[in-house]
């Protein structure tokens, strides 16, 4: 099987940290997300620095719970599901990965019921 980094252009900002925040890995979508607060790369500093309070406390407490954060919210008139949660390597707790997902705002739900 060929080896693709599908990450790199996927259309939601993908960001991978470690145990401590540390930032390890960011898409494209996540550098064009962060790169209007900033013009230093992400990559080698810390997750808690992108977020301001109280969101600060929250990703601090989710890193140190392993907790799992799903939320969404609109910002200059666009619609996110943002999805906090924590990743494992060889079954010990390595990190956090945050995806923020660009969502319709007429967005269809369907219940999906066994039958």
């Amino acid at each position: 099987m060929a080896d693709h980094d599908w990450t790199t252009e996927f259309g939601a900002a993908i960001t991978v940290c470690d145990k401590d925040g540390t930032v390890l890995e960011i898409n494209q979508c996540s550098a064009r997300t962060f790169s209007r607060d900033s013009d230093a790369s992400l990559v080698g500093g810390n997750l808690l620095d992108c977020h301001p309070e109280p969101a600060r406390s929250k990703v601090r407490h989710l890193l140190q719970t392993q907790g799992t954060n799903v939320y969404t919210i609109e910002k200059k008139g666009h619609k996110k599901l943002i999805y906090q949660a924590p990743w494992y390597k060889d079954g010990e707790y390595a990190g956090m990965v945050e995806i923020s997902l660009p969502i319709p705002s007429d967005m269809p739900h369907f219940v999906r019921e066994s039958k």
